[in-house]
């Protein structure tokens, strides 16, 4: 197994680094991180020093007993650093950690020297958080405390600091108390456990930010709050609000400064500022009309347009001298909302934004993602074309992860500490002193979007109203506050397990809390099993196979249960066969993946705007290496991350399973005109069935889901019910049996009860897996329908509370069975109930082209002949049996590449042929970039596509880029795997 730590630590290394050269503050700075060479922490508990912890503070204090400590970090991971536990993300190492060593109280101490560049008036201590609360001592001092891991510290030491000497920190963690939820926080929520990560030892207490000096003169810059309007596109508004503080006990005056680029603009105020007091510098285009800016460069979400970022350099002086400088990274951008429909929409710049992105849990479930990992994980959201991502819980703490968010265009539901359990923090203060602290320190981001108070809950008083008030007061309301995740024009959460790709298409695909439909989900999900090559690298080869208790110690059973691990393993069985073993399990898992998190996305988007705002996954990345909700924690993208990707694309061609539509679907602000949509069908021998054929051109409109035509399927689909036998409740009008004689002019009514129904006998046991209502005015507003063996026990396969006159299309997951009921719950009007016509669809659809296994390839052409958006899909006759693709003949595709190193990046070019004389379709075909002398995968690495098809005679470009330094001396050796091949390498 790989060692994750050593990847992450070295990156951490380099960012630090390049930190100390090119701070993001003009101040001078000095960071007392550990990886800054010059600087060594060691931590202990508390517990174990005994007579020794007054000589902690003394400089040269022999720590040799003591453990190094990872800074920013946690008192666990730098034991598992340290070589001290057995590796946690391995096996079930982590379950037999002794808590108790952990969750408790540490000292961490280092020793420092002072740089001698710091000739300034003030020199300043700074942490930017520590979980859970914090003593911190400086030469044997206490200088301060911190409680909540939000706080940020800025200390003057100017007077205790030793110029000359060693100077001793020392800083005395308290662990968090269980239960955390919510009573710790303001807190990491998850540490204590959830279903999808372990219970994380010490519960993730440590000094988790930044630690540094700083060195300015009197006048100091604090909190600077840059906002942006929006009037039009073409004219933007730019306001700068500074709190400067004066640190003598003499009154001030200074001169601040600000340039903000691209533009060169200027400005300057004079400030006055009292002793020992602070004064606000508000810099507005009212008073300064170069903030009026025309032909901005416009920050835009993913998709929509460029992720235009700014900077604003401000320099405080007092006289010919800076005391102070910052800089500020920040977007022209305007947010705005409605909730037309009870569904929320939000606008940026003006532009109604369709919602595509998913939920990080954590970033990493022991706080070890730093530095530049945040860029490969964000940017791996670009690829997928996601434009959000939600901060569950607000679990991530970190300015990269904002920063990347900020460069890729993605933007943030930012959650703050509560989940839904209804109880207050222990102390209320604290929490809003934290949720200040976060609205401070993170506004300037333009990727915020939304706040969020509560995880499906809402927040107790007084915390709601506090919240709300934090964002006007120190947001100005410029982002929308949403008090609850899932309720309040939401349609709720979840669910988080696997289903047929036709729910995400049907009315309505509920979650749990909120409206009804599809509207904007903050949450939905489904187990997601991981590639082997991942499944090998955290599970034990004794616990490979059969599925076994440590799978479910990696959330693969009971521990999972709203995943649906059971059912993920039914639609695998069910689909594409019993599994032979975990390298078949594996293989055949990312099938299922592609088609449900494609489905789920392309089902939102299959209804824009007519109630559809906006989908988020759960979840979109990976903090522990799980079995369940996740696109991989060692970057081996699952089928999950390939399927969300394709259906998320700009402009994008897809077909819905339920009607057989074929849709354009264009989320970008510009209309794409004179395209031409074509869809075509395969059989398993890769050769095409020509009668299923259709084309088009077509307009498609921004921000709109274009129907183009409609696929021949639908003309085999059979009604079982012709002609069969009916029975009812109870009739008014017609007799039951006028449902299914295939006269569209006569109809059944029942009397005017809401509990009726009506049933049909097929005759025999049959899979159903569909049926039709034609209500007549008399419509069931509510209704249930149900399968029986014996019409007498009854199973619920659908329930709609969404009933309607006219045609009623059902669908549901294939199920066997004789009789078929629809059951009235609540009528639609002051009548009864009352069906022109009840077909139920099932069995084996009447085509004599068709394979048993086919597919339907879809493109998207340009007036260029371009090629803007395809797709691929696989289809059977027994509409959810695909176990022939298992019989399906070996290909001997063609592989040839080349690769190029640019600026410390490979860049590799292959193209996959699968040649005119191939027996057969190469299906699913997997690419991995590996090292030629070890085989190991070469990770992370972004990549074009994978898990493609490619029929007789067609060949696809793929492209992967990732850091030279990941390959090293060795080579790279290509292995190009289809389903029905096995593996082909190419150097």
């Amino acid at each position: 197994m790989i060692n994750i730590y050593k990847i992450k630590k070295s990156i951490l290394l380099l960012t630090s680094v390049m930190l100390l050269l090119n701070p993001a503050s003009a101040q001078e700075i000095f960071y007392l991180n550990n990886a800054n060479k010059q600087i060594t922490w060691k931590v202990k508990a508390q517990a174990d020093l005994g007579a020794d912890s007054l000589d902690i503070y003394k400089s040269g204090y022999a720590a040799t007993d003591w453990v190094k400590a990872i800074v920013p970090g946690t008192v666990f991971s730098s034991y598992v650093a340290a070589g001290l536990e057995k590796d946690p993300n391995f096996g079930d190492n982590i379950y037999k950690v002794d808590k108790k060593k952990y969750d408790r109280n540490f000292w961490y101490r280092t020793e420092f020297n002072t740089p001698a560049n710091f000739t300034k008036q003030k020199i300043w201590l700074n942490f930017k958080g520590i979980n859970r609360k914090a003593e911190i001592y400086l030469n044997g001092k206490k200088i301060g405390s911190l409680d909540g891991f939000m706080q940020r510290g800025m200390y003057d030491v100017t007077k205790l600091v030793n110029k000359t000497g060693a100077n001793t920190l020392a800083v005395l963690v308290y662990c968090p108390l269980n239960p955390l939820v919510n009573y710790a926080s303001p807190t990491y929520i998850p540490s204590a456990s959830w279903d999808w990560m372990p219970y994380v030892p010490g519960l993730n207490s440590g000094i988790t930010d930044d630690v540094y000096l700083s060195n300015t003169g009197s006048l100091t810059i604090n909190d600077p709050w840059i906002r942006t309007d929006v009037p039009t596109t073409a004219r933007a508004e730019v306001s700068v609000s500074v709190e400067v503080k004066n640190s003598t006990d003499t009154f001030q005056t200074g001169t601040l400064t600000g340039v903000i680029n691209p533009g060169n603009i200027r400005f300057t105020q004079k400030i006055f500022v009292g002793a020992n007091s602070n004064a606000e510098v508000k810099i507005d285009p009212k008073h300064f009309s170069q903030l009026v800016i025309n032909g901005p460069k416009l920050w835009w979400p993913n998709g929509y347009g460029d992720a235009n970022l700014y900077t604003c350099n401000l320099s405080l002086k007092l006289g010919d001298e800076v005391s102070d400088s910052k800089q500020i990274r920040f977007g022209i951008k305007k947010y705005s909302y409605d909730t037309v429909g009870h569904v929320l929409h939000l606008y940026v710049n003006g532009t109604k934004v369709f919602l595509k992105g998913g939920n990080w849990g954590m970033t990493e479930y022991m706080l070890r993602c730093r530095g530049d990992e945040y860029d490969t994980k964000v940017r791996l959201h670009k690829e997928m074309n996601f434009n959000i991502i939600r901060n569950w819980i607000g679990s991530t703490t970190d300015e990269e992860f904002y920063d990347a968010c900020d460069k890729y265009g993605i933007m943030i539901w930012d959650d703050f500490w509560l989940n839904s359990i209804p109880n207050l923090p222990n102390d209320v203060n604290t929490f809003n002193a934290n949720a200040i602290e976060k609205i401070k320190r993170f506004r300037n981001h333009p990727s915020i979007a939304i706040w969020c108070g509560d995880n499906e809950g809402e927040p107790l008083p007084p915390l709601n109203n506090w919240l709300r008030e934090d964002i006007s007061a120190y947001d100005g309301n410029d982002r929308y506050y949403q008090s609850n995740s899932h309720a309040g024009n939401l349609t709720g959460s979840g669910p988080w397990t696997n289903f047929d790709p036709r729910w995400y298409f049907s009315r309505f695909p509920n979650g749990f809390g909120g409206n009804q439909g599809w509207g904007l989900r903050s949450e939905i999900g489904t187990a997601v099993f991981t590639n082997f090559d991942s499944f090998k690298k955290f599970m034990p080869k004794d616990k490979w196979w059969p599925r076994n208790e440590m799978w479910n110690l990696h959330f693969f059973g009971p521990s999972a249960g709203n995943a649906g691990p059971d059912r993920y393993d039914d639609g695998i069985k069910n689909r594409y066969g019993a599994a032979s073993g975990i390298e078949d399990y594996c293989r055949k898992a990312q099938l299922l993946n592609i088609e449900t998190n494609k489905a789920m996305y392309e089902g939102w988007e299959d209804n824009i705007w007519e109630d559809a705002s906006g989908i988020m996954t759960w979840m979109s990345q990976s903090a522990y290496p799980s079995l369940v909700w996740q696109t991989d924690y060692y970057y081996d993208l699952t089928g999950a991350y390939w399927g969300a990707k394709k259906a998320c694309e700009p402009v994008h061609i897809q077909w819905n399973p339920v009607n057989n539509a074929i849709k354009v679907i264009n989320t970008t602000r510009t209309a794409e005109n004179s395209l031409i949509a074509y869809a075509d069908v395969y059989n398993s021998d890769g050769q095409i069935v020509k009668e299923y054929s259709q084309s088009k051109t077509i307009d498609a409109p921004s921000n709109t889901a274009l129907n183009c035509f409609t696929m021949a399927f639908a003309d085999n689909r059979e009604n079982l019910a012709l002609n069969k036998p009916a029975f009812a409740s109870s009739t008014t009008m017609g007799k039951a049996g006028s449902v299914t004689d295939g006269n569209p002019g006569s109809r059944w009514a029942s009397n005017s009860n809401d509990v009726e129904w009506i049933y049909v006998d097929l005759g025999k046991e049959q899979e159903v897996n569909g049926v039709k209502l034609n209500w007549e005015e008399a419509y069931g507003k509510a209704f249930k329908i149900q399968v029986s063996d014996d019409a007498k026990s009854w199973k619920d396969v659908y329930e709609s509370g969404d009933g309607h006159v006219g045609v009623q299309q059902v669908t549901f997951d294939e199920v066997k069975g004789r009789y078929v009921r629809m059951y009235g719950l609540q009528r639609g009007s002051g009548w009864g109930y009352s069906l022109w016509d009840f077909e139920v669809y099932g069995g084996v659809p009447k085509s004599s082209s068709l394979t048993d296994v086919h597919f339907i390839k879809l493109r998207l052409i340009d007036k260029n002949g371009k090629l803007v958006s395809d797709n691929f899909y696989w289809r059977g006759n027994k509409r959810t049996d695909f176990t022939a693709i298992n019989q399906l003949p070996k290909v001997n595709l063609k592989v040839s590449s080349t690769i190029k190193q640019i600026n410390g990046k490979y860049y590799v070019d292959a193209k996959i042929s699968n040649p005119s004389s191939s027996k057969a379709a190469a299906f699913a075909i997997r690419v991995q970039a590996t090292k030629a002398g070890t085989g190991e995968q070469i990770l992370p690495a972004i990549m074009n596509d994978n898990y493609f098809s490619l029929m007789k005679g067609e060949s696809k470009d793929i492209w992967i880029e990732f850091d030279a330094a990941l390959l090293g001396k060795d080579k790279l050796k290509l292995l190009v795997q289809p389903y029905n091949d096995p593996v082909i390498t190419e150097k």
